[in-house]
């Protein structure tokens, strides 16, 4: 990011911009402020209401509801994201009534998630977890393709060292052609795509509503609370 209204303008990259934005607490001052400008804009709105106030507040939300289904929750999700502790499920994930509000316009929602997406990555992958299991519970014949699958995978790790396959590159390589076949058809069979789509499906929406809705608080606040 370059900032050129300045002479003595410095070329900060933008995640090193970001980190100090997110570390200095600017980051949730703009969500804040953003959203206490809209609610002003709509109180002076409603005081010099029209019929057609209503209908405008309407479709300004409905925009930007819409505008969820474009958003890419992952954009600036890195591997370092799931190397920080956990933040605490009830103060700093959940939080309280307070903490969620609804986005003033798409491009909040879009800042919001994406922050919020970086700050509760963890959180995000145990209830996928959740999620998954969850569908596997409920679709029995799944949880017993992918443990067959586990179990024929094991199997042929156990009988690769067994027998020294590794000194034979071509019966090995037939087995393993013959094992991915047969995985493929138990995962087909046995419906554990659809159990996985569910997840993922269930997971994705919970995580863009909750990512969107979510106040950002202040990250000092939340590694405080972090392990609840």
């Amino acid at each position: 990011m370059v900032f050129s209204s300045n002479p003595l303008a410095l070329s900060v990259p933008e995640p090193a911009f970001e980190s100090w934005l997110r570390d200095t607490g600017y980051l949730e001052i703009i969500d804040q402020r953003t959203s206490d400008a809209a609610d002003a804009t709509a109180a002076t709105t409603t005081i010099n209401s029209s019929p057609l106030v209503p209908a405008t507040s309407f479709s300004s939300k409905l925009l930007t509801l819409l505008s969820f289904i474009t958003l890419n929750p992952f954009a600036k999700l890195t591997a370092d994201d799931f190397s920080s502790d956990t933040p605490s499920w009830s103060r700093s994930f959940i939080g309280s009534y307070s903490s969620y509000s609804f986005p003033s316009s798409p491009s909040q929602a879009r800042f919001r998630v994406h922050e919020n997406v970086k700050r509760y990555a963890r959180n995000y992958a145990y209830l996928f977890v959740v999620f998954f299991a969850s569908a596997l519970y409920k679709m029995p014949l799944a949880l017993v393709g992918l443990i067959s699958c586990l179990a024929l995978w094991d199997f042929f790790k156990f009988c690769s060292d067994r027998w020294g396959l590794d000194q034979y590159p071509v019966v090995r390589q037939c087995l393993l052609r013959i094992a991915q076949l047969a995985t493929a058809v138990i995962l087909i069979y046995s419906h554990v795509q659809m159990a996985l789509f569910c997840a993922m499906s269930v997971s994705y929406a919970g995580v863009i509503l909750h990512a969107a809705f979510r106040k950002l608080t202040p990250a000092k606040q939340s590694s405080q609370v972090r392990g609840g």
